[in-house]
């Protein structure tokens, strides 16, 4: 009797290892053919297309916002009376639309959209290569890998979109309508322009040889298109970082079996990845890509401010450029550690919307796409 008790446990434990083995073995095979769907051409097209589109919809929501919000950053004179309340980014919007009409508005809007469709695709679709290979595994769903992917993500979008940011910040700058520039004229104006210490070093060092000062002072040209790069290279990672865990952290609370039905719709027939997890209802998505913005935006918003200083630097003041040190040297002085949050209130009435319509609309348009 115990014998045989003994071969049927056996047997039972034989049988639970088998399964347990299976089920690994299936898990690996559906992580593997997600990763290969991802790498399929007609995926990253669909994505990046998708990406660029979410981008340009949340960018047109908010652009009277993001112009004004670009004048209080850089201490635009005409506007720093305005700034430190709500009632002082409504008066804002006012003045501007009576100046301007609802064009000045979107004054730099057109520079925006062509910075931020490559912008958003190449994120988006960063971030789904990115994922899919350092997460293979629902094991590998980690807050750090997920935070890794996003900050990888927003950095190489940065990167490659960096030059028409500077550009369009430059046309957002400008409020005066009789000395408004061209963007050819811009353009070449940026690109002449010369460090703060261009010329102290040139005239400090007239008894200096002219190659040993031409040597010595740093040139102007296409490193010009990156001023500011640097602190938003370091904006970024914890903004898009926080960002893309931020919303892939909410959307796993609002799938759980306790919420699911009030908050998910069944995945269409037709997508790519079949097996993906269930769509979120229009509110939800909202929801989601609303906490993202919210804590990504708080936790990249000094330096944001350095980089904006940064990129305006040549048009106001001698037209010299400071570097990121000496940026947050100049805010610390001129207003103490609250000028690093100057604009925090817009920022979070921008960017909280746009982020909401951007998560929406990516993921909407992946449905549509049949991604």
């Amino acid at each position: 009797m115990d014998v045989a008790r003994g071969q049927q446990k056996l047997q039972d434990n034989s049988s639970t290892l088998q399964c347990t083995d299976e089920e690994t073995i299936a898990s690996k095979e559906a992580g593997g053919q997600r990763h290969r769907h991802k790498q399929n051409p007609d995926y990253v097209l669909r994505t990046g297309l998708a990406g660029g589109l979410a981008a340009c919809a949340a960018k047109t929501v908010v652009g009277p916002l993001d112009r004004v919000k670009i004048l209080f950053q850089a201490s635009n004179p005409q506007f720093a009376k305005y700034t430190g309340s709500w009632f002082g980014v409504v008066t804002a919007m006012r003045d501007i639309n009576r100046q301007d009409g609802i064009r000045g508005l979107f004054r730099g809007h057109s520079a925006t959209l062509l910075r931020i469709f490559p912008y958003g695709s190449i994120k988006f679709l960063a971030y789904e290569q990115i994922r899919s290979q350092l997460i293979t595994s629902p094991a590998q769903e980690t807050p750090l890998r997920r935070l890794l992917s996003g900050s990888l993500a927003g950095v190489t979008s940065v990167f490659f979109t960096y030059p028409l940011e500077v550009i369009r910040v430059r046309l957002a700058f400008e409020t005066k309508k009789d000395s408004r520039s061209s963007l050819s004229s811009i353009c070449r104006q940026i690109y002449k322009e010369q460090p703060s210490n261009a010329l102290s070093s040139s005239t400090q060092s007239n008894s200096l040889p002219n190659t040993v000062v031409a040597a010595s002072t740093p040139k102007t040209g296409f490193v010009n298109f990156y001023r500011g790069f640097t602190p938003s290279l370091v904006g970024m990672l914890p903004y898009a970082g926080m960002s893309f865990l931020t919303h892939d952290t909410a959307t796993d609370w609002l799938r759980l079996p306790s919420l699911a039905p009030y908050t998910t719709t069944a995945r269409p027939t037709t997508s790519l990845d079949p097996n993906g997890p269930p769509i979120l209802r229009y509110w939800a998505e909202l929801l989601a890509g609303g906490i993202a913005g919210l804590v990504s935006q708080t936790a990249s918003y000094p330096l944001e401010v350095i980089r904006r200083r940064m990129q305006v630097g040549g048009a106001v003041g001698d037209g010299h450029r400071l570097g990121m040190v000496e940026t947050a040297g100049k805010v610390w002085r001129d207003n103490g550690w609250r000028g690093f949050w100057v604009g925090l209130t817009i920022g979070y009435i921008k960017v909280v919307p746009m982020a909401a319509a951007s998560f929406f609309v990516y993921e909407r348009m992946k449905i549509v796409l049949g991604v």
